[in-house]
Order: structure tokens, then sequence, then C-alpha cells
């Protein structure tokens, strides 16, 4: 990604977006929020490159800067809550996607933002199932839209959701988590037994 309009494509792809250039300025073209008017992806060009400014949070603020040296301090913005991404070539694609989505997340109270949160509770040596997930996520009935955000998961390290199963305990496909056996290999490394695809979910369960 190097240029605005992908930059921009990309944001207007996340639910009930809009773009605006409110400063009367062509330079500045903003994505907001439609309910909250809440910007969370500014892009205007400087130096010769697009520069975008995303929301951060505090605990990851610091990792994205040390992560690529064209990440700063937010320019122009609060730089404790706003990094500064420069679009020079040197930053992978799909961390640049990575940090405008958690900017999003940030700026909204997006039921993937409270999925992603839920799953993070699982402790180590549990498995939660969907519909557990769903109800620490604020609503038991969306179940499915905790399977489609566990499948874009952005930080597998951070949010584990291999530890989570269907309602009979069963692993989730082949295709998940890194290839064929990857969750029940990680389940395993947390003393979790699986046995012909499934746990235990009376002893292995969590409790909620």
């Amino acid at each position: 990604m190097t240029t605005r309009e992908e930059a921009l494509a990309y944001g207007l792809s996340f639910p009930h977006t809009y773009q605006e250039a409110p400063f009367h300025d062509a330079n500045w073209q903003l994505v907001r929020v439609k309910s909250s008017k809440k910007a969370f992806l500014w892009t205007y060009e400087r130096n010769g490159y697009i520069h975008l400014n995303v929301k951060v949070d505090p605990s990851w603020r610091d990792f994205w800067r040390n992560a690529f040296a064209s990440v700063i301090p937010g320019w122009h913005q609060n730089k404790e809550n706003w990094n500064t991404i420069i679009l020079d070539g040197s930053i992978p694609e799909k961390e640049i996607r990575r940090m405008i989505a958690e900017s999003y997340d940030l700026v909204t109270d997006s039921p993937t933002k409270r999925i992603y949160e839920a799953v993070k509770k699982i402790p180590k040596g549990k498995v939660a199932t969907y519909g557990q997930v769903a109800e620490l996520a604020g609503n038991r009935k969306m179940c499915r839209a905790v399977g489609n955000a566990l499948h874009k998961n952005p930080d597998p390290e951070g949010i584990p959701c291999y530890r989570v199963v269907n309602a009979k305990g069963e692993l989730a496909g082949e295709f998940a988590f890194g290839g064929r056996g990857e969750q029940q290999k990680r389940l395993e490394q947390e003393g979790i037994e699986v046995k012909d695809g499934k746990v235990d979910l009376l002893r292995y369960g969590m409790k909620i």
C-alpha cells in the first residue's frame, strides 16, 4: 500500500464510514464513522509521501514505532494516542491494514473488538465455546460473528482464538490456525487433552 487511494478504499471498506475533507484543503482527506463522526484515518501528502494518521492503543503505540522506522508519533495530533504511517513502501501491506483496522476499532464500539477482548479472557488450559464468547462480548446470538472475527484475527499471538471450540467441544476445520492439526497442537501444549478432534468441555471448559 503506497497510495492515498488504496488507503482510503480500505478505510471506507469498514461499516458505516464516509470520507470528508474538513479543512477545505484537498490534501487532507479523512475517513470518519457515521454515528459518532469520529475520524479514524487521516490521509495527507507530506515530504513527497502519503502519510496516514491512525489512532493507537497506548500499549501498542511503541511497538509499532519500534517495528518500523516509517511509523512515527502522530503528526499534528496527540502523540500518546496517534501514530503516523509513512507510505514509503517499507511497511508490509498487511501491517498497514492491521493498524488502520485497530484505529477503526478504537473509535467504535464494534462487535469485533468486543469479541477479541472476550477471547483474551479465556485462560490458558481452558477452552470456550462460540456461544460463550458471544455472551462475553454482549450478545449470545452472534455466534456466527464470532467465527467470522476469529478467522480474521489480526493478532494470533495476543488473541488466542485456538482456545475456541464449538458447542460439542469440536475443533475448527483444518484450514484454521495455520494448517492441519495446528489447533490441536496448541491446545495440547497448554495441557488440554484432545480426543478424536474434541475437547471434554466438562473438564476443560471455561466457566462464566
